[in-house]
């Protein structure tokens, strides 16, 4: 199996680039242990895109957006959503690739104005000319929320995307109960790559002991290699979630 044949992803929620009740700013550190991952395609949920007052309180806090600052010389191309908004700045779901970027949206699906969520999609052409349409998704804390905001993923994916075309949806979608993946399954023909892997979802929260299956990887048109959780000290010092990670092999 040639390098070419294969894709590595990555998913993160990183929380602001903040520690767990942030008490501590680790953007660096975020930084270098993504990098470690060595991940093709990184989805990034809670990306701050601007923050006026965090550069006066941390000598250290990198200008611009953070996904700028951890995609800088190993992303070349990368796409922001900005979903919540407030007077300090705003934050959102960001991608970050090794490969060309050929268009993006992001899509607002808010459930109620209390919590601002958004999908972000982005077709990426990968080598040999092939693509893969990315979705980068945070769904809210409230089952209903979660139903409607799972309702217009499915519409927009296949409003936009056709149905032969290889797709991945990654994030954090706060489902604890999994009640997505069998829609998903269903209505996409996506599944999640733990599941087809290991023959369960990932536990990715709270990262000190991860308990609850929140962070998916989904894609169609894909073998799965491997996938990997990444837990301990290092990792959970820096999130309140953790990383998921995996290996793929293009269809065809």
């Amino acid at each position: 199996m040639t390098a070419m044949s294969m894709l590595s992803i990555a998913t993160y929620n990183i929380h602001k680039g903040f520690s767990h009740f942030n008490r501590r700013m680790v953007l660096h550190e975020l930084r270098d242990r993504l990098r470690q991952l060595d991940a093709d395609i990184v989805f990034l949920q809670e990306a701050q895109g601007e923050h006026k007052l965090h550069a006066k309180r941390f000598y250290n806090y990198p200008p611009g957006a953070q996904h700028e600052f951890i995609a800088e010389n190993v992303w070349p191309h990368h796409a922001y959503g900005k979903n919540s908004v407030y007077e300090a700045g705003h934050h959102g779901n960001a991608i970050l690739s090794r490969f060309p970027i050929l268009q993006s949206m992001n899509l607002d699906v808010s459930a109620h104005r209390y919590e601002s969520r958004g999908l972000l999609e982005c077709e990426i052409e990968l080598n040999n000319h092939q693509c893969v349409h990315c979705v980068c998704v945070h769904f809210g804390l409230f089952a209903r929320g979660r139903r409607e905001q799972t309702r217009m993923l499915i519409e927009h994916v296949q409003s936009r995307i056709p149905s032969g075309r290889p797709l991945i949806i990654a994030g954090d979608f706060n489902d604890w109960q999994n009640q997505t993946s069998r829609t998903l399954a269903t209505e996409l023909n996506v599944h999640d790559v733990f599941h087809l892997n290991h023959g369960r979802l990932a536990r990715s929260f709270p990262a000190r002991l991860p308990m609850l299956r929140l962070d998916r990887i989904y894609v169609r048109g894909f073998s799965v290699l491997d996938s990997n959780v990444y837990v301990g000290k290092e990792w959970q010092r820096l999130s309140d979630h953790v990383a998921l990670s995996t290996r793929l092999k293009r269809h065809g």
